[in-house]
């Protein structure tokens, strides 16, 4: 598959992103890993889908695990006294 330009590649508030693409039969298997956090997922698509939907796909995967691992603080209201 070709390289994307970066301007259409959305990081996501991630930094860098390691993709890697594996064609099976007519599906493509990606992988996208965070080299900060050692943190890999996996998405699987069709042939057909374009690179850049694939990608936006797994980064947003990524993002998810991401904050799954790491939950918000709760957001409380009110004075510590």
């Amino acid at each position: 598959m070709a390289e994307l330009p970066r301007s259409k590649v959305p990081n996501m508030g991630l930094g860098n992103v390691i993709f890697e693409f594996s064609a099976v039969g007519n599906a493509v298997k990606v992988c996208a890993i965070d080299p900060d956090t050692g943190l890999e997922v996996s998405i699987v698509g069709p042939v057909s889908a374009s690179e850049e939907a694939l990608r936006r796909t797994a980064m947003s995967k990524l993002r998810y695990m991401l904050d799954k691992r790491q939950p918000s603080p709760l957001k409380r209201g009110g004075v510590f006294a």
